[in-house]
């Protein structure tokens, strides 16, 4: 039976690699699509095309992989160190973007027998698009596993078993030289099209991101900066309302990939919408930011809750960066029709639009499966999402504040550290607090300091500005953060009568006391827990040995003997 399983998988890769190489056998009847029949005028490049934007394809990290991220008292495999070589998160993976770069490969192989119904600038554009695809495919892989298989050319049979691994650094050649190609090629736009395909500014903000991963600061930084002079990109007016299922192709947009409901591309009834949304609402609440992530935010002041004189533990969303009342909801707060309470003595709650009190059921009071540490997602929430449980947010690829931070964090480590990179790290801010950049009364300006002070204040930036984005995990993986701060426990609430006992009859409702929070930014909850305070959810564990990088998926390493695992697996 395993054998038969890995002949399963193995036969998988092989179709996928090997899209192109039956075409000898000339099995496809004339009147079906194939790659020997295929790519002969512009709608058939185009077809083929249109399948390098599938949305599976465009791979973003789980936040359950971070210290952003809880749910009850479950744990992800990254967070119980349990990731092994048949890890079906990584399986699907190196199968998804290898699927994206026998596509754009086979294109770039076979657009050539279209050359008589295209136009020279035509054949260039989508050549150029299926490398910032494949490019893209492979800074996925890089990223994550390391060393990896380099395609350019869709491999024959024998090749496809025999093949080992390149090492990242000629990977990362291909990666910029395709992105460059891109870059030299694509159009800055496609006017007033609602086209969503490859760009000059997509493939120049990509460049940036898979070059900051791999510490090449001036690649990052010059890439990050042509993007910014292209001068056609900004930020969101509005921070919370960039991310609603009703803005679509904001000018901070990059690239992104659109979902229509009506063309049943949506986000997930079960996961992520019911899972997110509040029990009040018809969701389950599983789903749920941190107490790390809570205490991440900065006070209004600029400073950690810990040093601030602002943070007040008993009302914890007072005073502090407006993104974490755009990322987390408030209590006392309106959401998705309800006032959001989970106080254990608020068994009933306000109807908004019934104006009528109705069971609460995000108290752990009523409902045993409430959120266990009394906080719920709003980024990007709305009615939207609980009306039908039908939702089609675009799925952002890309935004143009990444690329602001990008360009400040690769100065900074190049230590090219002036106004300029001050500039786009206030840009982010100052949005954030809908206020003017040069107005420094009216957010808490970051001003010229050390190279270390500053390291820090951009990574307490980022984790601010991108919550929830499936950014926070090669954050803490690049920076060398993820032993420290994956080996933390998770903590939520006591159960519902020893908190009354020892927390809301103390006086001590919503947080017992003010957490400690290190030079990293990292909060320390363990002192509060063994105060009997707070209550311990799970022990997470993160194996630096080895989970730096991602195991190569076994059936691969059995099919070709001369692939090699990575280290430990």
């Amino acid at each position: 039976m395993k054998m038969k399983k890995y002949i399963k998988y193995l036969s998988i890769t092989l179709m996928t690699l090997l899209y192109s190489s039956c075409t000898e056998l000339d099995l496809n009847p004339l009147s079906e699509g194939s790659s020997a029949n295929w790519y002969n005028n512009e709608e058939e490049v185009v077809m083929a095309l249109n399948d390098l934007y599938r949305s599976y394809l465009w791979y973003k990290d789980d936040d359950a992989f971070t210290d952003d991220w809880t749910s009850r008292e479950a744990l992800s495999t990254v967070t119980n160190a349990t990731v092994n070589s048949e890890w079906s998160w990584s399986g699907s993976l190196w199968l998804n973007c290898y699927k994206g770069i026998t596509r754009a490969n086979t294109i770039i192989s076979n657009i050539d027998r279209a050359a008589d119904n295209l136009t020279q600038e035509q054949m260039d554009v989508y050549i150029a698009e299926a490398k910032f695809v494949r490019a893209t495919m492979y800074s996925f892989l890089v990223a994550r596993f390391g060393d990896v298989v380099l395609y350019t050319e869709v491999p024959e049979l024998d090749e496809a078993f025999n093949v080992s691994r390149t090492d990242k650094s000629e990977v990362l050649d291909l990666v910029y030289s395709d992105y460059d190609a891109a870059i030299t090629v694509l159009p800055e736009t496609y006017g007033s099209s609602e086209l969503r395909r490859a760009t000059k500014g997509a493939a120049l903000a990509l460049k940036a991101r898979i070059a900051l991963y791999m510490e090449d600061w001036q690649v990052a930084k010059d890439a990050a900066k042509a993007c910014m002079d292209l001068s056609i990109y900004s930020l969101h007016e509005d921070y919370g309302t960039y991310f609603f299922p009703e803005t679509k192709n904001s000018v901070e947009t990059i690239f992104s990939l659109p979902r229509s409901v009506e063309l049943n591309e949506q986000l997930g009834i079960n996961y992520p919408v019911k899972a997110t949304i509040t029990r009040n609402a018809g969701g389950w609440s599983a789903y749920n930011p941190s107490w790390d992530l809570l205490f991440a935010y900065l006070c209004t002041d600029g400073l950690p809750v810990d040093e601030s004189p602002l943070f007040d533990p008993l009302n914890p969303f007072e005073n502090r960066d407006p993104r974490l009342l755009e990322t987390v909801v408030p209590f006392h707060s309106e959401h998705l029709g309800f006032i959001y309470e989970p106080h254990p003595d608020s068994v009933e709650i306000l109807n908004v639009n019934t104006g009528d009190y109705v069971t609460n059921n995000d108290t752990r009071t009523n409902t045993q499966f409430a959120a266990y540490n009394g906080l719920v997602w709003k980024k990007g929430v709305t009615t939207d999402w609980s009306d039908d449980l039908n939702t089609d947010p675009d799925e952002i690829v890309i935004r143009y504040a990444e690329v602001l931070l990008t360009y400040a964090e690769a100065s900074i480590e190049l230590n090219q550290i002036d106004e300029s990179v001050l500039e786009t790290i206030n840009m982010v801010r100052a949005r954030a607090y809908g206020a003017d950049l040069s107005s420094v009364d009216s957010y808490p300006m970051v001003e010229m300091q050390s190279q270390e002070a500053l390291r820090k204040t951009l990574r307490i930036e980022r984790r601010m500005e991108f919550a929830k984005e499936g950014m926070r995990y090669m954050d803490i993986i690049r920076w060398n953060l993820a032993e420290k701060v994956l080996n933390k426990n998770i903590y939520g609430m006591l159960d519902p009568d020893e908190l009354r006992e020892k927390v809301v009859n103390q006086g001590l409702w919503f947080f017992p006391e003010t957490p400690e929070v290190d030079e990293d930014g990292i909060v320390n909850l363990d002192p509060i827990f063994e105060k009997g305070l707070i209550k311990l959810l799970a022990d997470r564990d993160f194996d630096g040995t080895k989970q730096y990088l991602w195991p190569i998926p076994a059936q691969e390493i059995i099919a070709n003997s001369n692939l090699q695992q990575n280290p430990n697996y």
